[in-house]
């Protein structure tokens, strides 16, 4: 569930006109890109479509659904979009702002009163238009552990009951952090104003009407699954299978199905501010809502003209204005471009975690529009990625090495009983550090996922190996000890620094459970 992009005055503050030989690629020159791209980041199927001036001009599948199935890609294949979905829960909000039933800065109390940040002042004046801009304060993808990677034992009740022990880590509107849990709260929202769940909403109230016949809101109601991916993560320098499960309570942030003939009328439509149908003639939402999604609510700091508007990242592409948003799920990520200007609309879809493949294809073709000439982006993010895995690597050999090391010591000297019990987070919960095979292990009790070895490092510091290698977030567990030289408390934060912003470890802050 991922990031950026700005604003509207900006294409005519640095307006460039097209070289009238701008070198567009061709349908075969795109399947070239494509499959070259499929080899060089091992990545088994994307689907790519290319919108021009209201029509699909290309929409193509490449590659394998499934490793395990070796069913090709097809245009019409479905691949979970992630935090695509979030524009979907924007207009869902704009639909309902045009008839009149909510404003974009209604307190979101008077429509949840079970909402509460830890701030009261927040709390109180927090609107629909907050939840959708990422600037509550929050520090990125907090909380996201109550969702992510596999919790199926939080209600979203309870979601948004924790969310006021969410410390926040910057001041209320002052600054961009990239948040999933709001738009979760944005998605209750429509559900209570429209009397529709979420899920009803966005299927019969905007994909079914602009043709979106067979794309769904959530993975168990999409009718065609046999024409759907398998999500692929490399486990131990093989690329697997993994599992497609994504909670259901976290759909409004990031859980719809679709492919790139059916995203490719969404993006028609958002190119033509919410009009769709022959001719034209019918209207999602009024371009003076639209207008509000595609304007600058969130700067984004550290990049010019780089902004977040509502579900869609803004920002400046050759002086014209640029919408686009990513979307990454474990073993998928996608990626949804428009230069409005230009009636120009790229989407790619796959089921790899490769954000530099979507990257070097959606760039290359627009290179082509832009006459960007000399440029390999395939050769430049390969060489991006890796170098950032080089990095990693130096860090996480010399912690593996540390641990080695201590494995090598006498450990049956150290009394690893002082680390058992039961520990809780006010908002993650209870997780429970228990000897297993006479070695500590940790076990969420939410997330079963969250279970592994907890290996000796340093002093009170452990690394939790998962026994799900899939996830690639191995964490530290640092353990404070009380009076009596048992362990009171846990802090935790992720060992690798490319471990995905969702595993939030270091929001963590548990204490030992008394039991009554």
């Amino acid at each position: 569930m991922k990031k950026i992009r700005l604003g509207v005055i900006v294409s005519v503050l640095f307006g460039v006109t097209l070289s009238l030989n701008a070198q567009v690629l061709t349908n075969k020159q795109v399947d070239s890109l494509v499959e070259k791209t499929l080899t060089t980041f091992n990545v088994p199927g994307i689907a790519v479509a290319i919108v021009k001036d209201g029509k699909v001009i290309h929409a193509k599948g490449y590659g394998l659904r499934s490793l395990s199935t070796k069913e090709p890609v097809n245009e019409n294949t479905f691949f979970g979009i992630a935090s695509n979905s979030k524009a979907f829960t924007a207009a869902g909000l704009g639909i309902l702002v045009d008839e009149g039933k909510l404003k974009w800065d209604d307190k979101v109390v008077d429509l949840i009163p079970g909402f509460k940040l830890y701030n009261p002042y927040v709390t109180q004046e927090f609107t629909v238009r907050d939840l959708l801009t990422h600037r509550s304060g929050l520090g990125l993808g907090a909380g996201d552990l109550m969702i992510f990677p596999d919790s199926n034992r939080v209600t979203k009740a309870e979601l948004i009951h924790n969310m006021r022990y969410l410390k926040p880590v910057s001041g209320f509107r002052t600054k961009f952090d990239y948040d999933n849990l709001l738009y979760i709260v944005a998605g209750e929202v429509l559900a209570k104003v429209s009397g529709m769940s979420w899920e009803d909403f966005i299927e019969t109230r905007i994909m079914r009407p602009i043709g979106m016949s067979q794309s769904s809101a959530d993975y168990p109601r999409l009718k065609d699954k046999k024409n759907s991916i398998d999500a692929h993560t490399s486990i131990d320098g093989k690329l697997t299978v993994i599992s497609k499960a994504f909670p259901e309570i976290s759909n409004a942030a990031g859980g719809i199905w679709s492919n790139v003939t059916e995203l490719s009328k969404w993006a028609i439509m958002q190119m033509n501010n919410g009009k769709y149908g022959e001719g034209l003639n019918k209207e999602l939402f009024t371009a003076e809502v639209h207008r509000e999604m595609w304007s600058p609510q969130t700067i984004i700091a550290g990049s010019a003209f780089n902004s977040y508007g509502l579900g869609w990242f803004l920002s400046s592409a050759k002086g014209k204005l640029q919408v686009s948003h990513t979307g990454g799920l474990s073993g998928i990520v996608t990626q949804v471009t428009l230069i409005p200007e230009m009636k120009l609309g790229i989407i790619v879809l796959t089921n790899q975690e490769s954000g530099a493949a979507f990257s070097s294809i959606t760039n290359t073709i627009l290179d082509g529009y832009f006459d960007n000439k000399g440029r390999d982006r395939i050769a430049t993010y390969k060489s991006n990625v890796m170098a950032s895995e080089a990095e990693d690597k130096k860090v996480t050999d010399q912690i593996w090495a540390a641990i080695t090391a201590e494995q090598r010591k006498n450990t049956q000297k150290v009394n690893l009983s002082i680390y058992e019990g039961s520990f809780t987070d006010p908002w993650f919960g209870e997780v429970i550090i228990k000897m297993q095979n006479g070695k500590p292990w940790f076990q969420s009790v939410n997330s079963p996922k969250l279970s592994g070895e907890m290996l000796p490092y340093k002093g009170n510091t452990f690394v939790v190996k998962w026994t799900d290698r899939s996830m690639h977030a191995d964490a530290f567990a640092i353990f404070s000890l009380d009076k009596e030289g048992k362990a009171a408390g846990m802090k935790m934060e992720a060992v690798s620094p490319l471990t995905d912003f969702s595993y939030d470890f270091q929001d963590l802050d548990f204490s030992r459970t008394i039991k009554k």
